[in-house]
């Protein structure tokens, strides 16, 4: 009989990690469960964490993955793959998904077994991003659609049904514009380098080939046929004389000015006759049939298509710590402890009555009267009085929020300036350490734009004749103060650079929100939740001057109906002397400052409440749902 303190989920930890070790062929790999994501790096493997309970989902998923990673890291070499890999963001993400494919049907191939792991994994996966609510191309990833019709024509296995639905909607336009390149697919699956060259094929064919760089077999030739070439110059300028150098200079000189004029007259030639090879060109297409034209562009906007951004070369997405070198946000850090010390008392007090309530849901708790599990002592005596007896055992809970991340959204625009940026600071940076220490993972994030009225996007509108409704016309700046995986101490000091003087400009907050949400989605938590702190509703006098006034406006609504209609982040706001209510649905406004705390605290709290009402209440929701 196992002793009471024993963990009933072990020895299916430990048998699975060494099936894993075998199936990868690696015996030094350490495999340990976390809730962090999933993933492998060089000989670590992290799996997702199995509770005491054991539920048929946890193992399924533990196995999937367990399956996916082993598979990746026996089939899969990375110097080869990062060779062939292209530099473009949706290029790179189509070769990412489909050699992820190739190596779980490689495996599938040599052990059948992993192919229905595997597909729980995708299933669990896919019903966490929502793909069977989705309805249109638009919504769904033509990554991931490539990748599991890869996996489903390399293994004739149906997808699950999330998966399924994502690869239908591509699937037409896929095999249409792709459809020779595939038919080679069971031929290359065991080659990676065969591979590669068929992805950066099937990347082409799908009209993403300006994205895939320089062909690497092509850079090797280059470099072979210029090292001969400057080996043989080499030897010619040794053979040469020092009496002939100023003959050779000037003749040199005369045939480049000869040659540039050649080219120069070639080139009027060649756009004098463009015309007519394309209408030669043309001629030769079979009736009824046109030339194919690579996809649509990707909107900018999820939530709305028609939102557009006149020059987003100059955004940034940037981590605190590169906006400012560590002396200056030390030095920054202390002057917001400084600018905060009448506060600590009454933050701190708050900060303890929110780890107590967190704390009191995480207190070890018990179903009793089981038919299997831990044997409940009180239950002992009888048991010794009649072995056979039922119910006689105990199962630990699990607490509700242990897989949970919480993002802190904040405004850095400028009319925060002051005592509402500095509470927001560190009001984030008391929330954040106190989650911490209830097992919640926490990720604080800023934005703002980096420039006033308009940045380098307006100057080129205005140097390309300001062309009517650019959409956005200015350079936003999104700042990472702490990733969810960082621990707070090490971030500390970050959050000391929203005193940084010139750093708060203007706020569109509509594409920051977005920015906030696809960062969520892509996490593996369960549980997310996302707090926006603000001050009123987005301003850009650069864009809104020449836009419709309600532009920037319009699009956040549309962002916030987009998220909050998904439902895969829960989302809360809180306006700063300003009403966000008329915005947001699950809203509070302040009107001080000072208030910021108690009303983050008492937020936060509400929505780890295990009372659906009383979390209605506090959330001011007329109905408990």
């Amino acid at each position: 009989m196992n002793k009471p303190t024993d963990n009933p989920a072990d020895p299916f930890k430990k048998a699975l990690a060494q099936a894993t070790k075998v199936m990868a062929d690696d015996a030094d790999l350490t495999v340990s469960y976390s809730v962090d994501p999933a993933g492998i790096s060089g000989d670590a493997m992290r799996l997702p964490q199995v509770s005491r309970r054991m539920t048929r989902e946890e193992v399924l998923l533990a196995r999937g993955t367990a399956d996916a990673l082993a598979l990746r890291h026996k089939f899969h070499d990375a110097g080869l793959h990062a060779r062939y890999a292209p530099p473009g963001d949706m290029a790179r993400d189509l070769y990412e998904a489909m050699e992820t494919a190739r190596c779980e049907a490689v495996g599938a191939r040599d052990m059948p077994g992993t192919a229905s792991n595997i597909d729980s994994k995708i299933a669990a996966d896919a019903q966490r991003l929502g793909y069977e609510q989705i309805t249109s191309t638009a919504d769904a990833p033509l990554p991931a659609a490539a990748g599991y019709l890869i996996r489903h024509l390399a293994t004739g296995r149906d997808m699950p049904p999330g998966a399924q639905n994502v690869m239908e909607l591509w699937r037409g336009f896929i095999e249409e514009q792709a459809g020779g390149t595939l038919e080679n697919l069971q031929d290359i699956l065991a080659d990676q380098t065969a591979f590669a060259k068929f992805a950066r094929r099937m990347i082409e064919d799908l009209g993403y080939g300006d994205q895939l760089g320089d062909d690497p077999d092509n850079l090797d030739d280059d470099t072979e046929d210029d090292a001969e070439e400057s080996g043989e110059d080499q030897d010619e300028q040794d053979s040469s004389g020092d009496e002939d150098s100023d003959e050779n200079e000037a003749e040199a000189e005369a045939e480049r000015s000869q040659d540039e004029q050649q080219d120069a007259s070639q080139a009027q030639v060649s756009m004098d006759d463009m015309s007519d090879d394309e209408m030669d060109d043309q001629t030769d297409l079979p009736d009824g049939e046109a030339p194919l034209e690579p996809p649509a562009p990707q909107p900018i906007s999820d939530a709305d298509p028609h939102y557009t951004v006149y020059n987003a070369a100059f955004d940034e997405e940037i981590r605190a710590e590169d906006l400012a070198d560590p002396i200056e946000l030390e030095r920054l850090r202390a002057y917001l402890d400084q600018q905060l010390e009448p506060l600590k008392g009454a933050v701190s007090r708050l900060a303890n009555k929110l780890q107590r309530r967190l704390q009191a849901q995480q207190s070890r708790s018990w179903e009793f009267d089981r038919e299997e599990g831990i044997l409940d002592a009180g239950r002992l005596a009888r048991v010794v009085a009649n072995p056979t007896m039922p119910l006689s055992f105990k199962v630990e809970k699990d607490t509700e929020f242990r897989d949970t991340v919480v993002t802190l959204l904040l405004d850095n625009s400028g009319s925060m300036r002051g005592r509402p940026i500095s509470i927001a600071a560190i009001c984030a940076d008391v929330l954040a350490r106190t989650l911490e220490r209830c097992s919640v993972k926490v990720e604080i994030l800023g934005f703002t734009t980096r420039a006033w009225k308009g940045g380098q996007s307006r100057e080129a509108w205005l140097a390309e004749g300001r062309p009517q409704l650019p959409g956005r016309l200015n350079d936003l700046r999104h700042i990472i103060y702490k990733s969810a995986d960082s621990p707070m101490r090490r971030t500390r000091d970050n959050l000391g650079l929203m005193m940084k003087e010139g750093l708060l400009k203007e706020n569109i907050d509509g594409e920051a929100l977005e920015w906030a949400h696809r960062r969520m989605v892509a996490r593996k938590e369960s549980r997310k939740i996302l707090m926006v702190i603000s001050d009123g509703a987005p301003v850009d006098d650069s864009t809104l001057s020449v836009n419709p006034a309600n532009y920037l406006e319009k699009h956040l609504r549309d962002v916030i109906d987009m998220v909050e209609r998904r439902k895969q982040v829960e989302l809360l706001a809180i306006g700063i002397g300003h009403d966000v209510t008329r915005y947001y649905e699950r809203a509070v406004t302040i009107t001080d400052a000072d208030q910021l705390a108690g009303v983050m605290t008492e937020q936060l709290a509400a929505l780890f409440d295990s009372d659906p009402r009383a979390r209605a209440r506090v959330m001011g929701i007329r109905r408990a749902m």
